[in-house]
């Protein structure tokens, strides 16, 4: 890669500003920890596996298009 690609320039810029920061780098950290909050821990215990408990295995694309079908008719 060349050193006047803009690819080299903006790798080289993100790079240098994360290098150079000092509480970036923990409001980053917090950020990161609240991401995996989000979508690992609240996953698992708020949003579980609805198809899994209502329809059978192989089964979950009629199950949806029966709910979807009866749904609109009401």
């Amino acid at each position: 890669m060349s050193g006047d690609s803009f690819w080299y320039r903006a790798f080289h810029l993100y790079y240098d500003g994360f290098r150079s920061m000092t509480l970036g780098k923990t409001l980053w950290a917090v950020i990161l920890v609240k991401l995996f909050i989000m979508f690992v821990i609240l996953k698992v215990f708020f949003f579980p596996n609805f198809l899994s408990s209502h329809a059978e295995e192989g089964e979950e694309p009629e199950y949806v298009a029966t709910e979807l079908i009866d749904r609109s008719q009401h």
